[in-house]
């Protein structure tokens, strides 16, 4: 049976980089069993163009039948005046609550070909393999009450973080189950000394530490955790944290992999189906010039490969595709080093598509 799959390729360079990553899904069906049927619809600037929402009724209801959803990027400069809304932003949010999709998983791996690319000392980030799992449809992204109002003596701009019992319970599970898996060691981050929302979270995390005692638990403020995973990003093997905290961390990390351009993530709901995208955004500054990396949203099909459709072989498949070809010295210019060779974004999925016949 086919399973379906949902193609939102969004704004800026998610068109560029979705195109190489359904190659790669072609490439998949036609040589090596993979059943896969593929639908696209338009969200974020695009859909505001065509129907003026962000999110229109029939996008979220193909997600909603959808067994995953493949996502690009969205937004841009020419929808950042519109109100609010109807800002591209703000369909990916409706997205993600319409999927229920709480967990994001955001792993920070770096290529052992990459080391030399990161910012940081080759010796610091040699071998990091770290699992950011982020709460991604509660907290101060979607609490209320929030908005501008003017007030006595001007205006006043305010949000709302809050969490309940269960929303921290359910993605604290979820961390664990996968620390678990791994090295059995969970950072929880928080701000619980100045946060009563993270005095909270830190008190159901240390609850549920007493179901998993073959689970290592310790908690860090974020502002520490920020600090550590640029000083001493070995340390960490699963991070746990809050949307607003979550957000933040990982895009830092990225960095640790020598660019954004090479990071995936998962969104998943209870029953694992849900939302991949590369975490890099529209980048509209590059939008249309070929050289935006491609990687990340290929990365982001093999985790979608492996979380929704249960398909490990061909995830694998992918995952070896990608490091042979940063192996073989291919570089966008994202990840160019003296001695590489610099491709465009079509070269480099061409080159992954080639790559997946060596196994």
């Amino acid at each position: 049976m086919n399973r379906k799959i949902l193609l939102l390729a969004g704004d800026g360079v998610g068109p560029e980089v979705m195109a190489e990553a359904e190659k790669v899904l072609l490439a998949l069906v036609r040589d090596f069993g993979l059943k896969l049927a593929m639908e696209r619809a338009l969200v974020g600037g695009a859909a505001i163009d065509a129907t003026g929402k962000p999110l229109p009724e029939a996008t979220l209801d193909l997600a909603l039948g959808s067994d995953a959803v493949l996502f690009g990027a969205i937004g841009g400069p020419k929808w950042d005046k519109l109100g609010r809304d109807l800002r591209p932003e703000t369909g990916l949010l409706a997205l993600r609550a319409g999927l229920a999709a709480f967990a994001n998983l955001r792993p920070v791996k770096v290529c052992p070909d990459l080391a030399g690319a990161s910012t940081l000392k080759p010796e610091v980030v040699r071998d990091l393999d770290i699992l950011i799992v982020r709460e991604l449809t509660g907290g101060i992204y979607f609490g209320q009450p929030r908005g501008l109002e003017r007030r006595e003596g001007g205006r006043v701009g305010f949000n709302t973080m809050i969490y309940s019992e269960s929303e921290i319970e359910r993605i604290g599970r979820v961390a664990f189950d996968i620390a678990l898996a791994r090295q059995r060691r969970l950072t929880s981050v928080d701000k619980a000394n100045v946060l009563e929302v993270s005095e909270l979270w830190r008190d159901v995390m240390s609850g549920l530490a007493r179901d998993y005692p073959d689970v290592k638990l310790d908690h860090m403020y974020v502002d520490n955790a920020a600090m550590q995973l640029v000083r001493e990003p070995g340390r960490f093997d699963v991070i746990v944290t809050g949307n607003m905290f979550g957000d933040i961390l990982s895009d830092l990390a990225s960095m640790l992999s020598g660019s954004i351009g090479m990071l995936p993530s998962a969104s998943l709901n209870a029953e694992n189906k849900g939302m991949y995208e590369p975490i890099h955004g529209s980048a509209p500054d590059i939008a249309g010039k070929g050289i935006a990396n491609p990687l990340a949203m290929i990365l982001s099909a093999a985790m979608m490969l492996r979380h929704s459709l249960h398909e490990e072989e061909q995830a694998v498949r992918v995952e070896k595709a990608v490091g042979r070809v940063l192996a073989d010295g291919l570089r966008t210019t994202d990840i160019f080093t003296d001695g590489m060779n610099r491709v465009s974004t079509a070269e480099m999925g061409d080159a992954v598509v080639r790559s997946l016949s060596l196994d």
